[in-house]
C-alpha cells in the first residue's frame, strides 16, 4: 500500500516517512489538534484534567501500546505537544502498524474511552 492510500485510510492522522532508503530514516504519525477529533471522549475525564491535547494523546497511547501492542513500547518515542500528538521511530514498520491499530480503535468509542479510563495525566 503506497503511504498515499495509507494517509487516507489513517485520516485524521499523517503519517510521514523522511530520509527512506537510508540509515537515517525516520517515520512520524501525526496530529495536528486544531480540531475537536474525539474531544468527546477526553471530557469523559476533563474533571480529573484531561483536555485533549497531545499530551493527552500520549496517556491514551502508551495505554494502548501496553495492552495491545507491547512488542512495540521500545521501538517509539513520543515527541507531542500541547497541539499536536506526534510517534516516532526509525523503525518505519513499527510505527505504520501502531498507526493502523491506534487509528481502528477510533472506530470504537467505547473502547477508546475504556483505554482512557486507565491512562494517567501526563
Amino acid at each position: 500500500m503506497s503511504y498515499e492510500d495509507l494517509n487516507k485510510q489513517l485520516e485524521p492522522f499523517k503519517l510521514m516517512v523522511f530520509d527512506e532508503g537510508t540509515e537515517d530514516v525516520w517515520a512520524t504519525l501525526v496530529l495536528w489538534l486544531n480540531e475537536d477529533y474525539k474531544q468527546n471522549v477526553f471530557d469523559t475525564r476533563q474533571e480529573e484534567g484531561f483536555l485533549g491535547n497531545g499530551y493527552d494523546w500520549n496517556s491514551l497511547a502508551t495505554v494502548f501500546l501496553e495492552e495491545k501492542m507491547p512488542e512495540l513500547v521500545d521501538a517509539l518515542s513520543f515527541d507531542s505537544e500541547a497541539g499536536l500528538f506526534s510517534i516516532g521511530s526509525e523503525d518505519v514498520e513499527a510505527v505504520k502498524k501502531f498507526a493502523v491499530g491506534f487509528k481502528a480503535l477510533f472506530d470504537d468509542e467505547s473502547e477508546m474511552t475504556d483505554l482512557l479510563s486507565r491512562a494517567t495525566l501526563d
